[in-house]
């Protein structure tokens, strides 16, 4: 056992007696053993103390430990066993062939045997074979080496606790670098089992691990395998016999050796890299030490070496963007600005990477590729190849252009075409350190090479001339030329940093520890440098900033330093703060702008704003203030500038405008008095309520800046709640107006009312205003003392109509008829409204408003039908009736509508008064009216109702009625026909059961009117039935029934006509006289025929007194007539008529008056006088007893 650190023996092993074989360290380093060519296995442990020892019946040719379970693998040429320290015995399974090697998988679930047939045995931990892989071959290659890849594709993440639902959580894939989503489900037995959807099929831990198994052969061949035994690829060819394979703890390259006497570097898929070690003879073993790149190989001839292999970064930067290696032959391209990377595969060692532009170039051991970009997007990651140059090169650094490769070889410079044609070539003196290009035309590019003898050149591709820039004592790290290629930034082999002027060659400045450094490639005068644990940024000749990072400085672009990190290259966003203060505090504030551009915070925005506009620099300042979108200030500077437009330049006054708006209010006031404007200072302290302050800068007694400053004050004690002392202000200062307001606000009425009567009648705004809060204090006389002293007529009109105070106003109206509308209209709205409708239509119609009067009965009725208040509907069309009268007789022109409108709205009210009582028998339990009067009511609204039905009057109601009371007082034909009717109307629910049970029982009901109920007309004595399609007239002489108002019984009255040429007044006159009767009996009928009516005249030529009533007579007509023949009487007729028979209705102008003869004198009717509605005289009196007024007219 030997010591890795130095080589020295440690202890030999004496329990051997022959040939060891093979020696095996358990994972976790406690045990380690060997083998012997005598069939004897021994465990030591790390203290290299025996522990155990077994044999087997044949030399042992190989023993592996498992990785998790340290269950022992030993293997001989006829069979193999397996030993766990729990079972402290050997389980032997005999094979058909010798084994010759053998490995466990990661996990320690399966074991692989390699044999001398050509043959790999996958064997579980129980011995039993689960997979068998046979090479082409067969015996004449035996498998002499294999090895399972110790790291797993899929690598999980270490969950604190399960549960037994589902849980999803994430896997690392190795060979991308996406995460992808596993499941995570509880199986029976409590084994977990681990699952992805992979191309349809489930891929799970339990059947395969994705675990990969290199088998190397004496066939010189080297292949791999999955576990399932499905192999990967295509065999490798060797060209040598393979002895020994081991993996790198990662599993990301693996070692191979054999008969060609070296160690081999592969990748994990086979691709080889390089030699690590060679040797004088065959390589039987190599290792590689756990979680390290040391190597240690053991030989034919005994020797044992021990390598450090070291994997150097190959990489190459442009700006933003960065390539580099990975896994050796892969190179990644990262957008150092959006993160985005690309992946280049390749199946070679990649020697070099150099990147400028739209180009990159990638060295292999024979060949150089060139990329380009598919476009000239900035954000463009897609590489495709351009050129390939098909030839092996050795080189120190490559460097690429637009159309040319640039090979560096110590000394020698060579520029090559894309073809691979050399162009040109430069020889140095010394060898070269550093190249960088540094940009220009494409196929002219320039390049600044740095010299191990401290010389720096300038190349141009298309130049065989190099250009000296300047020569130092110091060798050359690194280089890079500022943006305007004025400045030259050196890193030399002393850690230093030297900056010069390039066309001086001047030394400008120089900072020590410095293994790096980069110009910011959009200012000037900025660089970073990196060096001892730290980033120091350096602005122009100010102090460097110093902020911790790891690493080397390789990019500046504008914020973002790039920093390459031991294999990482990461963008670092550092804020330029530190560079900006300092131009601030030598008030460069359009530098300090330049560098706040890179990237600062809001606050140092704002700070660069403030001094700027402290300094007076305005166009910095607006540029500032409006990247942290100060509208305030953006427009401060606007009003300066408009100032300096118009000729102002005090520069004292501009300051101090500044210092008010920084609150920096002392400085600023002292300013404005120097500036000569105390005024301003004046205002300032005012607006900022430091009224103590604002009188220092009042003038000499000036009254303007006095009551300016009374006023501001005032506002100052209204804004803090001091009313009062507000009031009191603003009254000394003027402000009448706003003294109003206040006192207003807070109902001061006293305050106002003093107010007002100091004030002149000339200022009628401010007493408007006082009245104004008088009338909402509910001080109306106050506010007619204020509408008097200013002498507004009008406005008082409108109080007093606001105030209900009808008196006065009618008083004003009388003295000035010009206010007449104003107050009368109002007055009688305001009566509509409390219902008291006639003193309403008298004081439209004294305003001369009829059509407001109408409009407003229009609408109580419409709400008065809506309402089912029918009775009032009925009393509201009644007054609109003698509405459309009234207007009618003033208006001619609207005489005709008007009259249609009154006849219309008569009928309407007869409806609906007679509709309330059929609502009120419908809706109530109990009914006031007699069956009779029932019976008569439905019939009456039934025939009323044979043109239209009017809003709110229901059918079903009228019919079910007239249904009920027919069949109780023995109309069955009647009540049958209703209950007929009702079956073809919508019945509410209700009703619906009473409706079918009436239908049904009037059936049994014989089919025919009691004669008690049948009409008489009372002209022509007929019988009318009591379902008369005419309406309420007569079938036969077509006279209209005169109903009573109270029981709707037919009344025994017949309406007559005078003959053309007789005056009311003389009719009634005629009738007064009551003289006897006379009758000239002569036959003489005169048939007369006009537009609207046919009458018979029976004139009397006899003056013989007789018994016969001349009336009489003039009852009879010609039968068998459909038209209707009104009973028309001369004078003499009515000279015989008596003054107790006669009934008159004295409608106002432009209608006739209506005359009415009783034919039964003994039955006293009586009218009412002011609606004309006829009763039996006990019905009318009763009603008048029981209402106090008409039913009808409420008169």
């Amino acid at each position: 056992v030997y010591d890795t650190s130095d080589g020295t023996l440690i202890q030999p092993l004496k329990g051997h007696k022959d040939t060891v074989y093979c020696v095996a360290y358990a994972k976790d380093g406690k045990k380690h053993l060997g083998a012997l060519l005598a069939c004897f296995v021994i465990i030591w442990t790390s203290k290299l103390e025996g522990i155990l020892k077994y044999t087997h019946n044949d030399s042992i040719q190989c023993v592996s430990y498992n990785p998790l379970t340290h269950q022992l693998a030993s293997c001989s040429s006829g069979d193999f066993g397996l030993w766990s320290p729990e079972q402290k015995s050997v389980s032997k399974h005999k094979t058909s062939c010798r084994i010759t090697c053998c490995s466990w998988t990661n996990d320690g679930q399966y074991l692989a045997l390699g044999m001398c047939n050509g043959i790999v045995s996958i064997r579980n931990k129980n011995g039993d074979e689960k997979v068998k892989i046979e090479r082409p071959g067969g015996s004449s290659s035996p498998v002499w080496s294999i090895c399972w890849n110790p790291s797993s594709r899929l690598i999980p993440c270490v969950l604190p606790s399960l549960s037994d639902y589902i849980l999803g959580f994430w896997l690392c894939c190795q060979s991308s670098t996406e995460w992808r989503t596993w499941e995570l489900s509880r199986e029976p037995g409590n084994k977990f089992r681990l699952e992805i959807g992979l191309n349809d099929k489930l891929l799970s831990f339990q059947d395969e691990r994705n675990d990969i198994l290199a088998v190397a052969d004496w066939g010189q061949k080297l292949s791999f395998y999955h576990l399932s035994g499905k192999q990967i690829g295509k065999d490798r060819v060797l060209n040598f016999d393979p002895c020994c394979i081991s993996y790198f703890t990662k599993g990301e390259y693996l070692l191979l050796g054999g008969s060609d006497r070296q160690v081999s570097l592969f990748t994990r898929d086979g691709v080889r890299l390089g030699t690590v070690g060679e040797q004088s003879s065959w390589v039987w073993t190599c290792k590689v030490k756990p979680d390290s790149n040391y190597v240690v190989i053991g030989c034919q001839d005994g020797t044992i070496s021990f390598y450090q292999l070291i994997f150097s970064t190959v990489h190459g930067l442009y700006k933003d963007r960065y390539a580099y290696r990975d896994n050796m032959t892969d190179v990644i391209v990262q957008h150092l600005i959006t993160e985005q990377k690309v992946r280049i595969k390749g199946r070679e060692l990649v020697k070099k990477i150099a990147i400028y532009k739209n180009r990159l170039a990638i060295q292999m051991p024979e060949k150089i590729l060139i990329y380009e970009l598919y476009s000239d997007d900035s954000a463009d990651m897609y590489y495709r190849v351009k050129e390939k140059i098909i030839k092996k090169f050795e080189c120190n650094l490559l460097v690429v252009c637009s159309d040319h490769i640039i090979l560096c070889q110590e000394k020698r410079l060579q520029c090559l075409s894309f073809s691979g044609v050399k162009e040109r070539e430069w020889l140095m003196e010394s060898l070269i350190r550093y190249i960088k290009v540094i940009g220009g035309p494409p196929g002219r590019e320039g390049l600044l090479v740095g010299l191990k003898n401290g010389q720096i050149l300038k190349i141009f591709v298309d130049n065989a001339l190099a250009i000296v820039l300047l020569k130092q004592s110091t060798a050359v790290r690194c280089l890079d030329m500022s943006a305007s290629r004025n400045k030259l930034a050196v890193v030399d082999e002393n850690d230093t940093c030297l900056v010069y002027d390039i066309h001086t060659k001047e030394l400008l400045f120089q900072e020590p520890n410095a293994n790096s450094v980069a110009w910011n490639t959009q200012c000037e005068d900025m660089l970073c440098f990196s060096g001892g644990g730290y980033l120091n940024i350096k602005a122009s000749n100010f102090p460097v900033h110093q902020q911790k990072l790891q690493g080397f400085v390789v990019g500046y672009n504008g914020s973002k330093i790039f920093c390459l990190h031991v294999f990482s290259m990461s963008a670092v966003e550092v804020p330029q703060s530190a560079p900006m203060y300092q131009y601030l505090e030598r008030k460069m504030f359009k530098e300090a702008y330049q560098i706040a551009c890179l990237g600062v915070t809001d606050a140092d925005w704002r700070e660069l704003a403030m001094e700027a506009l402290e300094g007076l620099e305005f166009e910095t300042a607006k540029k500032a203030f409006t990247r942290v979108r100060d509208l305030r200030y953006l427009e401060l500077i606007s009003s300066i500038e408009d100032r300096k437009k118009h000729g102002e330049n005090n520069h004292e006054l501009f300051l101090a405008d500044v210092y008010a708006y920084q609150g920096k209010f002392h400085e600023a006031a002292k300013l404005y008095k120097r500036s000569g404007h105390e005024s301003l200072a004046l205002e300032m302290y005012s607006d900022l309520r430091m009224f103590d302050h604002a009188k220092e800068f009042l003038g000499s007694g000036n009254p303007k800046d006095t009551k300016m400053l009374i006023k501001k004050q005032a506002d100052w004690a209204k804004d803090i709640n001091e009313p009062k002392a507000a009031v009191e202000m603003y009254l000394s200062a003027g402000e009448h107006m706003k003294a109003i307001e206040i006192s207003g606000d807070h109902g001061w009425v006293d305050m106002l009312i003093e107010i007002a009567r100091k004030l002149d009648k000339a200022e009628r705004e401010p007493l408007a205003k006082c009245a104004f809060y008088f009338k909402q204090l509910d001080n109306p006389g106050y506010a007619a003392e204020t509408y008097m002293k200013v002498g507004d007529l009008k406005a008082l009109v409108q109080l007093h109509v606001e105030t209900h105070r009808w008196e006065e106003a009618f008083a004003l109206s009388e003295k000035h008829p010009e206010f007449k509308d104003e107050v009368y209209v109002p007055y009688a709205q305001w009566l509509a409204e409390s219902d008291q409708f006639e003193e309403a239509q008298k004081a439209f119609h004294k305003a001369g408003r009829q059509r407001e009067a109408v409009r407003v009965l229009e609408q109580l009725t419409h709400n008065a039908v809506l309402e089912s208040r029918f009775d009032d509907a009925a009393y509201y069309y009644w007054m609109l009736s003698m509405q459309c009268l009234d207007i009618a007789q003033e208006n001619e022109g609207q005489q005709t509508e008007m009259l249609q409108k009154f006849h219309h709205f008569q009928h309407l009210a007869e409806v609906y008064h007679v509709y309330h009582f059929i609502q009120r028998y419908t809706e109530e339990p109990f009914s006031f009216h007699l069956p009779e009067t029932l019976f008569n009511i439905s019939r009456f609204l039934l025939h009323s109702l044979t043109k239209e039905t009017p809003l709110g009057i229901s059918k079903v109601n009228t019919l079910l009625a007239l249904a009920k009371q027919s069949k109780a007082l023995g109309a069955y034909k009647l009540a049958r026909h209703a209950y007929d009717k009702l079956q073809g109307l919508q019945i509410p629910d209700r009703f619906q059961k009473s409706v079918e049970l009436g239908s049904l029982t009037i059936r049994s009901k014989p089919f025919h009117d009691s004669e008690e109920l049948v009409p008489l007309c009372y002209r022509c004595s007929t019988n009318n039935p009591l379902l008369n399609n005419l309406g309420n007239i007569c079938i036969n002489c077509r006279q209209p029934f005169v109903f009573s108002a109270s029981s709707y019984e037919v009344l025994h009255l017949v309406e007559f006509y005078l003959e053309d040429g007789i005056t009311d007044e003389e009719a009634v006159a005629l009738i007064d006289l009551e003289a006897p009767r006379v009758s000239k009996r002569e036959d003489k009928w005169q048939e007369m025929t006009t537009d609207h009516a046919q009458s018979l005249r029976l004139d009397d030529s006899t003056d013989t007194v007789e018994d016969d009533d001349p009336f009489t007579a003039k009852l009879s007509f010609e039968q068998g007539g459909s038209a209707f023949v009104p009973v028309v009487v001369s004078r003499a007729v009515l000279r015989s008529l008596s003054r107790r028979d006669v009934l008159v209705k004295r409608w106002p102008r432009p209608l006739r008056w209506q005359y009415y003869r009783s034919l039964l004198p003994d039955a006293s009717i009586t009218m009412c006088p002011s609606c004309f509605q006829m009763f039996h005289t006990e019905d009318y009196e009763l009603l008048i007893l029981q209402h106090n007024c008409c039913p009808f007219c409420r008169r």
